[in-house]
């Protein structure tokens, strides 16, 4: 089977909110991401068909840990809009992840994950329409299951793509968060604010208080470039 030679059928769409109540106000985004472009970032996790689980046990298990993961981590249930300077910031006002339940007809083994871009996106990894996240769980014709998300990457790095995707699956396993997200962006301010000494004006003076440069005169000491080239396979020789 060739790597993308088969069908996707998404069977159900829905979102996905925190499973408690989130204060709705903005966050701005830093300097270095908005000079990030929208682009969105996908990763998928492939599992052997279980043997204690069926798919649509499975799938209630994630949703529900996706809503208790997204009470810590509600900048993933929000939206990126944009502000009265027309810059984008981050609304979390929990409007949820996009959640979606597919069927593949092809066997796990015969994915060519050597390819991922041909049998893997757009088929089991979703496209992002709405929101910061978007997930995908797809049961295979052999029982295996692919779990896949995209994210907004202005919103997450890999880091905390990482952190996000571990405390989803802690709480898949009803295990406590073994780390906390810290969204204070007073963290980053400095404990000293930075200072400079008044000497460093006298360093710089604007080029418009500088006189006009001088005709050269006859006999002046000047400094001439000149470039040399040899021929092939020689050097370049300056001479001043």
């Amino acid at each position: 089977m060739g790597g993308g030679d088969f069908t996707v059928t998404v069977s159900r769409k829905e979102v996905v909110a925190a499973v408690l109540p989130v204060q709705e106000y903005w966050l701005p985004l830093s300097n270095l991401d908005l000079l990030l472009p929208p682009v969105d970032v996908g990763v998928f996790f492939c599992y052997k068909k279980p043997h204690d689980l069926t798919f649509g046990s499975m799938i209630g298990v994630l949703k529900e840990a996706l809503a208790q993961a997204l009470v810590s981590y509600y900048p993933f249930g929000g939206e990126v809009l944009s502000n009265s300077a027309g810059e984008p910031e981050l609304l979390c006002n929990n409007r949820g992840v996009d959640f979606m339940e597919a069927y593949a007809d092809v066997q796990l083994q015969n994915l060519n994950l050597y390819n991922p871009d041909e049998s893997i996106e757009s088929k089991l990894v979703p496209k992002k329409k709405h929101g910061v996240l978007s997930v995908q769980v797809t049961e295979l014709k052999c029982g295996g299951v692919v779990v896949a998300c995209t994210f907004d990457h202005r919103i997450a790095d890999a880091y905390s793509a990482n952190m996000f995707l571990v405390s989803w699956a802690e709480m898949a396993q009803s295990k406590p968060l073994s780390v906390l997200p810290s969204f204070r962006r007073s963290l980053l301010n400095a404990r000293r604010p930075g200072s400079y000494d008044p000497s460093l004006d006298d360093m710089y003076v604007p080029m418009s208080t500088l006189p006009p440069p001088k005709a050269p005169q006859s006999g002046d000491d000047l400094l001439i470039n000149r470039l040399y080239l040899s021929q092939p396979n020689s050097s370049v020789y300056s001479n001043h």
